[in-house]
């Protein structure tokens, strides 16, 4: 895959992950603002509830006390009576139709409590209707004979007249009666509990009246003071002109949390798949980057083990050539010498398609590491001999430091073998000039430490991470100032691993490296 490819698939999933997500965020704040505004329309029917219970309650509770001061006085103060009479003859049917009403209308002057020393009248009307129908009906020779009379009447109260007297004298009460005489916060209270728990509003609330002129009164729940963003307002009294006078405001401390609580389902399925969304995009972007990364150092791989095999493939060519020669062919010693070249360069490229097999069969777990109870100095000083010519080669050195009380641990000689002698050719690959490396062992607990030091070019911090990893070289393609092909490091931490240890490096540039096995004792 090129570059411009992975950036433009990494862009367009960038793009449509944050466009799910921004769908998402957008639909979930739609869904809060409209749980909020469901939240306000339930608020305002219970406050218009409220509102309007309380006047009719005041209502009820003041016709009834005049109704009962009536009844008790029995004679009105001063009364006036009315008279209503109509008529209508139908000069074609001989029919008159007469009706008459008399209307009684009663003063009464309520007393001073119901007005703080004031005086008040209130009116009762009751009255009488009377209906009459007379029609003549005509005999022979067309005389009147017969006369057809019919009548009732009906006496009542005129509770439809009374009632706008009575509207007229309430509205001149609770105009002047102070606010905390007409209703108490107790009673507030408890029509507001009850209107609320109507609409399914179980929560903490504080309230509190205001005059028109938004001065505080009595009626308030503790220190209460308007919040106009937070709060409610609704016109709670008015007037004898039927403007508003006096306002409730309605607070809901924990309004928010009742809210997102009543979609909370819907939010965390909500995350939960946001979450999800951000995985899987996450863990793509993590795999596409591998492959790529993995396909690189694959290249980087064969360049390498195809430069590797050359020199060997050239060498036997020319040592081929050199024994078909007929000056060579007849001289015994120089055959010899060209065919051990052959077997030389022949072992050679073995021992690398033997490195890339060995590591594969590892990872598929096709080799048998058969473990007996080995002493791992023994098996460092073993391995340090099969790197002494190499080491005399370059004029270096390799130091022990055996502190180590107990060096005997469960483990495959031949593997372990192998996994000190990589770390030690590995040391020696990146020291400049004469190599110095120092080995030392330690026990602690239960745990046999491994620590082989360098003196030589150090490696980054983002090399550290990867340099255990498969084909991994800090230097890439077809750069061979030093030889390899990323296996030896790969093998040791396989091993390392089978055997229940653990292998790390620390390392600066420039200042050398330590290699650190840890491996459990018997």
């Amino acid at each position: 895959m090129g570059k411009k490819m992975f950036v433009l698939i990494v862009v367009l999933m960038s793009i449509s992950l944050i466009g799910i997500i921004a769908v998402q965020v957008y639909w979930i704040n739609n869904a809060v603002e409209s749980k909020k505004e469901q939240f306000k329309n339930d608020v305002q029917k219970s406050l218009g509830r409220i509102s309007e219970k309380i006047n009719k309650n005041e209502e009820y509770i003041l016709e009834k006390k005049i109704e009962n001061f009536i009844e008790n006085t029995g004679l009105a103060n001063n009364a006036q009576i009315r008279n209503y009479l109509f008529q209508e003859i139908d000069t074609t049917t001989k029919e008159r139709i007469t009706f008459g009403a008399t209307f009684l209308e009663e003063n009464f002057k309520l007393p001073t409590d119901f007005l703080n020393n004031d005086s008040i009248i209130y009116k009762r009307v009751s009255g009488k209707k009377d209906f009459f129908s007379t029609k003549l009906i005509k005999g022979v020779d067309n005389e009147p004979s017969v006369y057809d009379e019919s009548r009732f009447s009906t006496t009542k109260r005129f509770y439809n007249i009374e009632k706008t007297f009575f509207s007229n004298v309430y509205g001149d009460i609770r105009s002047r009666k102070p606010i905390n005489q007409r209703i108490s916060n107790s009673e507030l209270k408890t029509i507001i509990e009850e209107e609320l728990e109507k609409r399914n509003i179980y929560l903490n609330f504080k309230y509190g009246v205001y005059s028109n002129d938004g001065l505080a009164t009595k009626l308030k729940s503790g220190y209460y003071t308007i919040n106009k963003k937070e709060s409610y307002p609704y016109p709670l009294f008015f007037n004898s002109e039927n403007e508003v006078d006096y306002i409730l405001y309605i607070t809901f401390p924990s309004k928010n949390d009742h809210i997102l609580s009543e979609i909370s389902n819907i939010l965390l399925l909500s995350l939960f798949f946001i979450f999800i969304i951000i995985i899987a995009f996450s863990s793509s972007l993590y795999q596409l980057t591998r492959q790529k990364k993995i396909s690189e150092i694959k290249t980087d791989f064969i360049n390498n083990m195809t430069h590797e095999f050359k020199t060997p493939i050239a060498t036997i060519n020319l040592a081929l050539d050199s024994i078909k020669n007929p000056k060579i062919i007849d001289d015994k010693e120089k055959v010899l010498r060209y065919v051990k070249m052959i077997r030389d360069e022949n072992k050679r490229m073995h021992s690398q398609v033997e490195n890339v097999l060995r590591i594969s069969r590892l990872e598929k777990n096709q080799i048998d590491i058969s473990k007996e109870t080995i002493d791992m100095h023994d098996i460092i000083e073993d391995a340090i001999t099969h790197i002494s010519l190499l080491i005399d080669d370059r004029n270096g050195s390799v130091e022990t430091h055996f502190k180590s009380v107990v060096a005997e641990l469960p483990g495959n000689e031949f593997h372990l073998t192998n996994v000190v002698v990589n770390m030690l050719e590995n040391a020696l690959k990146y020291s400049e000039g004469a190599p110095k490396i120092d080995v030392y062992t330690e026990s602690v607990g239960k745990f046999f430490i491994l620590k082989i030091k360098d003196e030589g070019i150090g490696m980054s911090k983002a090399v550290q991470k990867n340099v255990f990893d498969k084909f991994y070289r800090e230097q890439k393609g077809n750069i061979h100032d030093v030889k390899g092909h990323g296996l030896g490091l790969a093998y040791v931490k396989e091993i390392v691993e089978k055997h229940h240890g653990t292998v790390f490096v620390e390392s600066e540039k420039g200042k050398g490296s330590i290699f650190t096995v840890k491996l459990p004792l018997i």
